[in-house]
């Protein structure tokens, strides 16, 4: 007897309860691994402070000194230099949250991760302090503001930063299960709380759908997530144990529900708070009274790298990144394939549409976005393993410096310096991400930095600049003889290019001034004394195509009401924008399905939308 397929409900109801039993699992293994500080006598409460830390915490909590004494001692046996303490009966909600976001076995080695806390007490030596410019004195932070510094005080000590169960430590209550309060940390971490909000609540009503709809695996699934605080933290042996376990599993949905919708509105209400800086906004309108045809120079009748007057319009597009008025034109020429931007950016059109996409207010979420490339840095610095093992690394074009911040993991000994035309070098250079950091154009440093390095690196730099071929001159001048200089470049030869016309993320315009083929770059490189030693396309590939386009089309749709280059937001362009937005999450969906799809074939054939060279300079 054969028994009918399963229906759409039940399949949802399967991928919940297997989503949701996968989730109970890794939940208990991490709370496993948290470390947890050993219990110190009381009469050691007279012992004086150790020298060089400071513990931080937020209002109302009051630890003793037995705790920390316990958590000194921990911090300097581990080479711990920041330290995160969780009260040991931590809200359950808060618990979850927490398990969700960090993994314990790898917080502390993951160099990029966010830092990530209870926003309770922060044990840190005063040398990180210092250094991230904190006033230990200052007034006491609230949750929100701890859960902040943490997070900022990690980039600061990398890989020595951790987290401890502190038995002696009481967060003194269940703590605000929604509303203003819980926006506020969830902005603290970087995380969106609106959209946090609005996924927790679509997931209430879809367990409830299948509940109703489906008896055994609806209420299978159900009552998952029913238990499941209980099922994680109300072991005999949990480190943790929740004042408010029994309450927060009993009424959990109810909880659940009541913290989403507050949440919510506090996250909408925080939104029509968060208008433009009318400073700001004032800049960009005397920026525009003259119009954007003044950014750009005369359009060059030939193709900048070989001199072809064989050129043609490869595509025209707006500023899809940030919604900027302008339109730019990439040109392709007939005989090298070199593309272009054409007519170009001139210098003070460079510095409108760079303007806060990577600091000022793009720069929280461009770096985010940074750092989430650890396998892409990772891949990067291991290139050089077959050929070299060097000591001093430039890296042109660092930005913040997350790539020589993960590539320490590679090249522990490497001394790792920056280069870049933002402020970013100089938070880099203050975090410890690099050594030195140069803050200008590298055609200019090269006369002072000649023959001083043996790796310079390009990733994703000379697709922005005016002109790469002195900027190949500039690395050839700066290396030292054997030398090598790695390069990664978005390939306009990709299919992708083609497929996706103006939606495809790496024309990424009006920043891009150049894409060279890597035939081109491989002839560039041979006329100034290199030699290619290695060539990767697949490995170099970013799995971002069907995403990017998703992203890029609906903003060219409906691009952020509050951008301060734009008109004031109305009820109707707010009202789109959320109506884009949601109408866009099932298209992320699909996108990030194909992206993976495409990734590996990427991997497989060799074949990406990016690629990557080594070239070893000539000793002759």
């Amino acid at each position: 007897m054969t028994h009918p397929p399963l229906s759409g409900v039940r399949w949802t109801s399967a991928v919940l309860l297997t989503a949701l039993g996968a989730g109970t699992v890794r939940a208990a293994f991490r709370l496993r691994d948290l470390p947890v500080l050993p219990v110190v006598p009381r009469t050691s409460a007279g012992v004086p402070r150790p020298a060089g830390w400071r513990l931080l915490t937020a209002r109302g909590v009051e630890p003793d000194p037995a705790t920390f004494l316990a958590a000194c001692a921990y911090a300097e046996g581990e080479g711990l230099r920041v330290l995160d303490l969780l009260p040991a009966d931590l809200a359950a909600e808060r618990a979850l949250g927490l398990l969700r976001l960090v993994d314990p076995a790898r917080y502390r080695w993951d160099r990029l991760g966010e830092g990530r806390g209870a926003g309770f007490a922060v044990l840190v030596t005063e040398e990180v302090l210092e250094r991230a410019g904190v006033d230990p004195g200052g007034p006491r932070p609230d949750p929100a503001e701890l859960l902040a510094l943490t997070r900022r005080l990690k980039e600061y000590a990398a890989d020595a930063t951790g987290l401890a169960i502190a038995p002696g430590l009481s967060c003194g209550g269940p703590g605000d299960p929604g509303g203003p309060a819980r926006a506020a940390e969830l902005r603290a971490q970087g995380l969106p709380p609106g959209a946090l909000a609005a996924a927790q609540l679509g997931g209430l009503a879809l367990l409830a759908g299948v509940a109703v709809r489906q008896g055994r695996w609806g209420a299978a699934a159900a009552g998952l997530y029913w238990l499941q605080p209980y099922l994680v933290l109300g072991g005999s042996g949990s480190p943790l144990r929740p004042a408010d376990l029994a309450r927060a599993t009993a009424a959990r949905p109810v909880r659940s529900l009541r913290a989403g919708l507050r949440t919510a509105g506090a996250a909408r209400a925080a939104g029509r708070d968060d208008a433009p800086d009318a400073a700001r906004a004032a800049a960009y309108r005397e920026d525009l009274a003259a119009g954007t045809d003044r950014f750009l120079e005369a359009r060059r009748p030939d193709c900048p790298w070989c001199g072809s007057a064989r050129l043609s319009v490869r595509v025209r597009v707006p500023d899809l990144l940030q919604g900027k008025p302008g339109r730019f034109t990439l040109e392709r020429c007939g005989d090298c394939g070199h593309v272009f931007q054409n007519p170009r950016l001139s210098p003070e059109g460079l510095e409108f549409y760079y303007r806060d996409f990577y600091d000022g207010r793009g720069g929280e979420g461009a770096g985010t976005v940074f750092g989430r490339l650890g396998a892409a840095y990772r891949g990067r610095a291991e290139m050089l393993l077959p050929h070299a093992e060097p000591v001093s690394w430039l890296d042109v074009g660092t930005g913040h410096g997350h790539f020589c911040n993960a590539a320490r993991a590679v090249w522990p000994r490497t001394r790792f310096d920056g280069l870049d035309m933002g402020d970013g070098v100089r938070g880099a250079e203050r975090r410890g991400w690099v050594e030195t950091g140069y803050q200008g154009q590298f055609p200019e440093f090269a006369p002072k930095l000649a023959g001083q390095y043996e790796v310079v690196s390009m990733y994703h730099y000379l697709e922005h600049t005016r002109d790469p071929l002195a900027e190949l001159d500039a690395a050839a001048a700066v290396l030292a003889p054997g030398g090598f200089l790695a390069i990664e470049l978005p390939d306009p030869e990709s299919r992708m290019a083609r497929l996706l016309g103006p939606a495809w993320l790496p024309w990424f315009q009006p920043q891009h001034q150049h894409l060279a083929p890597a035939a081109n770059l491989r002839e560039a490189l041979a006329d100034r004394g290199f030699t290619v030693v290695a060539e990767e396309h697949g490995p170099a590939h970013q799995g971002n195509d069907f995403f990017g386009a998703v992203a890029l089309t609906a903003t060219r749709l409906a691009p952020d009401p509050d951008r301060p280059w734009g008109p004031p937001a109305t009820r109707r362009t707010r009202a789109l924008a959320l109506a884009v937005r949601l109408a866009a999450l099932p298209c992320f969906a699909a996108a990030a399905a194909l992206d993976t799809l495409r990734t590996a074939a990427a991997r497989r054939t060799d074949g990406g939308n990016a690629y990557r060279l080594l070239a070893r300079k000539d000793t002759r």
